[in-house]
């Protein structure tokens, strides 16, 4: 069975250019044919496999399962860390740094997901206000549901991006994450929106709370999330 470009970057939740890529740097098998670039299966999902990358959706994706547990903020925090006194001009080599320790991701992943992340328009930065941001990789990768962290970064000033912030309030604390799959980056974003309405929470953020206290926090909300999970389709 062959797949187009469409359907290959459909089945990895990645966008059309990033599997042009594979193909140019990453050694991706493709069949020419006339104008069109086809990709066979089995060659796909074995080059998908050495590579840590899962298909999710789409014609490679495994058969459909009952729906797993729900996404333990705590356990994302402890494989990303709680980065302190962060120099504003040093956050994307930080960033950097902190994809260099994605659990679950081989050496190969890491370097790419590195090179996204350094190439233009290759983070989002996502500001939510007060002046906390939510910054992740632009392109949504499917790396396996035992990959993907979280971190918090302090930083020692205020992070000069181009686009202000929605409340006028400088961006000094960023939740960077990366997530196992690109469902699980929706899942994640609404439940990191959620964790910082909470006053509370907010607060402990926004103070640079001592570890303690931020992964007491992260776990109350994995344990209410876990009660009351998220119901399919549910935004």
């Amino acid at each position: 069975m062959y797949l187009n470009v469409i359907q290959l970057a459909e089945s990895l939740g990645v966008e059309e250019s990033v599997v042009e890529g594979w193909m140019r740097n990453e050694g991706l098998p493709c069949v020419r044919d006339g104008g069109r670039l086809l990709f066979d299966r089995a060659q796909v999902a074995a080059w998908a496999a050495e590579r840590g990358l899962a298909a999710k959706a789409g014609f490679l994706a495994p058969a459909k399962t009952t729906p797993g547990p729900v996404i333990r903020l705590e356990a994302l925090l402890r494989a990303g860390g709680i980065w302190r006194e962060v120099n504003p001009q040093e956050t994307a080599p930080s960033l950097e740094r902190i994809i260099g320790t994605l659990p679950g991701a081989s050496p190969e992943i890491r370097r790419m997901l590195g090179q996204r992340a350094r190439s233009p328009g290759g983070i989002t930065w996502a500001p939510v206000g007060h002046g906390i941001a939510l910054p992740h990789l632009r392109s949504h990768v499917a790396l396996g549901r035992d990959a993907g962290l979280l971190a918090m970064l302090f930083l020692s000033g205020a992070l000069g991006e181009n686009e202000k912030p929605p409340d006028g309030i400088a961006i000094t604390r960023l939740l960077f994450f990366i997530a196992p799959s690109p469902r699980a980056h929706l899942e994640l974003l609404a439940r990191l929106s959620s964790l910082l309405r909470d006053p509370e929470t907010r607060r402990l953020v926004l103070d640079a709370a001592p570890d303690q206290q931020l992964f007491a926090a992260i776990n109350r909300s994995d344990e209410k999330a876990a009660i009351s999970p998220p119901r399919e389709g549910q935004k």
